[in-house]
């Protein structure tokens, strides 16, 4: 006999409950109908889930590794099910999306009349934050994040990687002299970031390693300010290709030190705390911007 998506669920739910009494009232069914089938699952199975005694129970092994696949079916069926619903309904509400202001410049801006005009009913509110501490204390729906996540309570998306380049003007290198090795950096003017000092080790090979501390002569918090500072021609940056691409396509920004380059490169994230009221809105815009990227 094979076992279904409602044995799971009473499984699940005399687990999370603690007793068959207490499940039996959240899925609205009696308890002796819950034990039996609970027993009846046990009997497909062949094996003891669950060792229950007139004040409690207890998973037994096999339970317990029962337990964890049967979250996992059910997961990915509320999933599948919230999926199609979304496909026939119209996404509408506000829509609270943060990023670091170059890639909301570079990378959100550029598409947002689009997007709009495929999505009237989203109200977009477009926020610019470095780092977001607490997404609920911010009411903030999606933060694109750059780098590495080390926040485990939230769900992320991948959504790119973008290489790094080591970056100057053409006038800055008329002035200066262009670096033939990353070991004549320290004779240049270097632009970095403060208080962010994973943005100030470059992904260069050298004699002592495949990435190089630097020491900024000139520090800004948002890579968009360092981005207009090596536009202006005030020395030697290391950026996102996301911001730099049209600066290099242009002839604005030279890319440097190009055989040194280890080929690394930052990802690029969405994060969100998982919200059925808000899941229509949020897929459709990391579909959506997925697609631009």
């Amino acid at each position: 006999m094979d076992i279904n998506s409602d044995d799971l669920r009473i499984f699940v739910a005399v687990v999370d409950s603690g007793t068959l009494s207490a499940a039996s009232v959240h899925l609205g069914q009696t308890t002796s109908g819950v034990s039996r089938a609970l027993s009846r699952l046990e009997e497909k199975l062949a094996t003891t889930l669950l060792t229950r005694t007139t004040r409690r129970m207890e998973l037994t092994e096999e339970g317990q590794l029962f337990l964890e696949q049967a979250r996992a079916i059910l997961s990915a069926m509320e999933e599948a099910e919230e999926t199609i619903r979304m496909r026939r309904q119209k996404p509408a509400g506000r829509l609270c999306v943060d990023a670091a202001s170059p890639f909301m410049l570079h990378c959100v801006v550029p598409h947002v009349a689009e997007f709009r005009a495929l999505y009237p009913d989203i109200r977009l509110e477009l926020t610019s934050n470095d780092q977001i501490a607490d997404l609920i204390e911010h009411r903030t729906d999606i933060a694109i994040r750059i780098g590495a996540l080390s926040d485990s309570t939230l769900h992320a998306r991948a959504l790119s990687a973008s290489p790094l380049h080591v970056l100057a003007s053409p006038d800055y290198l008329v002035r200066r002299g262009t670096p033939a090795a990353p070991e004549d950096l320290a004779q240049h003017e270097l632009l970095g970031f403060a208080q962010y000092e994973a943005g100030n080790v470059w992904p260069l090979r050298h004699a002592a390693g495949n990435s190089l501390q630097v020491t900024p002569a000139l520090a800004a918090s948002s890579g968009e300010t360092l981005r207009q500072l090596a536009l202006a021609g005030q020395g030697i940056v290391c950026l996102a290709d996301f911001m730099t691409r049209a600066d290099i396509a242009s002839g604005r920004l030279v890319k440097l030190l190009e055989t040194h380059a280890t080929g690394f490169r930052q990802q690029i994230h969405a994060v969100y705390y998982r919200n059925t009221q808000l899941s229509q809105r949020i897929g459709c815009f990391l579909e959506f911007l997925q697609n631009k990227l």
